[in-house]
């Protein structure tokens, strides 16, 4: 999901991890990767009804996984917190959905893009607005710390924003009138609303467009070289779309 630095993340920028390199080797020698996500974004990643981490992003990170030779293991957390976490060294990649962003770029690494999207827009059916600028001085939901959150706050001042840990109960609030509208990734929206039966559509066009890549601690060249040879391979060789097709319904290159 597309997620802001917080405060905590920044201080480990003054105050670097000292294990910083080598990433690859520790991934080796333990024999698995662990890769961090909210757990809380369907169908990108999400916990099913066996209580496992489950989903595109989930596939994704696991295949490569498999092909550098180690297990994947993928682990949850809050998501305002999870860029500190890697600095942190509490886990080897991040693979929940994260823009790619100049702020981030000055913390930490990213593979190459691995699936594209955008912000977009929902509102009640019934509802006149076609564009969020239409919202000005409405009650918008976002999921807290993304850069939904951020772009709302910059260009729609006068909006009343009201945070939330994910999509569903944003559909939700939205349909019980709690608030005028949502914005979210156009993708993790559109299916939300499709399984939830829910009264909404998809206002206007796309507010901007983002490219998500696994993350990853800076001063690791090899890994991130064999996260994107993998991440080709998987794209040529019809893995990708076979993964994207089953959660997203599209080729999401």
């Amino acid at each position: 999901m597309r997620f802001l630095l917080t405060l905590s993340a920044f201080a480990f920028l003054v105050f670097p991890s000292i294990s910083l390199a080598g990433d690859l080797d520790k991934i080796r020698e333990q024999g698995y990767v662990q890769f961090a996500m909210s757990g809380q974004y369907p169908p990108f990643n999400f916990v099913d009804e066996k209580n496992d981490l489950n989903g595109f992003d989930v596939e994704v990170c696991s295949e490569i996984s498999r092909r550098i030779g180690v297990a994947p293991k993928p682990v949850s957390l809050a998501w305002d917190g999870i860029i500190a976490g890697l600095l942190a060294d509490k886990y080897e990649l991040i693979c929940g959905s994260m823009a790619i962003t100049p702020k981030r770029l000055e913390a930490i690494d990213f593979s190459e893009p691995y699936y594209r999207s955008g912000a977009q827009l929902f509102t009640m059916k019934s509802s006149p607005a076609e564009n969020a600028k239409e919202l000005a001085g409405k009650t918008l939901g976002v999921t807290l710390g993304t850069t939904y959150e951020e772009w709302v706050r910059k260009n729609l001042p006068d909006a009343v924003v009201r945070t939330y840990k994910g999509v569903p109960e944003m559909v939700l609030e939205t349909v019980n009138g709690r608030i005028d509208g949502f914005i979210t990734d156009k993708i993790v929206g559109a299916m939300a609303i499709d399984k939830q039966g829910a009264p909404l559509k998809l206002a206007g066009p796309l507010l901007y467009e983002e490219k998500m890549g696994i993350a990853l601690r800076k001063g690791n060249p090899e890994l991130k070289k064999i996260i994107n040879a993998k991440l080709e391979e998987i794209k040529e060789d019809g893995t990708y779309r076979d993964i994207s097709m089953k959660w997203l319904k599209v080729d999401a290159r």
